[in-house]
């Protein structure tokens, strides 16, 4: 299921002490698979670009627009915006596209990176004494690809909703490819998306 992962660093900052939190990631959270089954919940306001169908000449339109949901509900509950952020949408745009190349379907990959890694190796950690992330992951076919099907989705789940719900966030990228993991989507055309949450202290 989703989790929350958190690292505290040194004051004095190097490489090492990077690895060794991603070390301690991978050690501690091991085997935290996440799934957001399609769902239709309703969700708040529309966004521009909410009911596309991911496509290569669509997908900043899809992103925007999953972030766009994420706020709306974040908003409608009376927590804070959280703010795009380059690096974050970076590392879930890899998520989604080495989950498509290796055909798995997991926030820990097969080669044991985890999303704290992942961003501890990004400029989103400089300067932070500590810096916490989340990740919410899911993969739809057909009608359950837009943006407004996935947050639905997300929203349906307790485990993603409390990541989406956590006043703690500050910052999100979101990612979406127009492809499935080849063993989840049985021939059909579909979407995998990620959106990672941090906050850096």
């Amino acid at each position: 299921m989703p989790r929350k992962y958190r690292c505290t660093l040194p004051l004095v900052r190097s490489r090492t002490h990077k690895g060794l939190c991603a070390l301690l990631a991978v050690l501690w959270l091991a085997g935290g698979a996440v799934l957001a089954a399609p769902a239709a919940a309703s969700t708040p306001a529309p966004c521009a670009g909410a009911a596309l169908r991911p496509s290569a000449a669509d997908l900043a339109a899809v992103e925007t627009a999953t972030l766009c949901l994420v706020n709306a509900v974040r908003t409608s509950r009376h927590l804070r915006v959280l703010r795009a952020n380059g690096e974050l949408a970076r590392v879930a745009a890899w998520q989604v596209r080495q989950m498509v190349a290796l055909d798995y379907f997991a926030d820990v990959g097969p080669t044991g990176q985890t999303p704290l890694s992942l961003i501890a190796a990004t400029r989103y950690s400089t300067s932070a004494v500590a810096f916490t992330v989340g990740q919410n992951l899911a993969w739809g076919t057909g009608l359950y690809t837009t943006p407004l099907h996935i947050v639905a989705a997300w929203m349906a789940s307790p485990p993603h909703r409390a990541i989406i719900l956590d006043g703690a966030f500050r910052d999100a990228g979101a990612a979406a490819l127009a492809s499935v993991p080849a063993s989840l989507a049985q021939g059909l055309p579909g979407a995998t998306y990620a959106m990672e949450f941090g906050v850096r202290r």
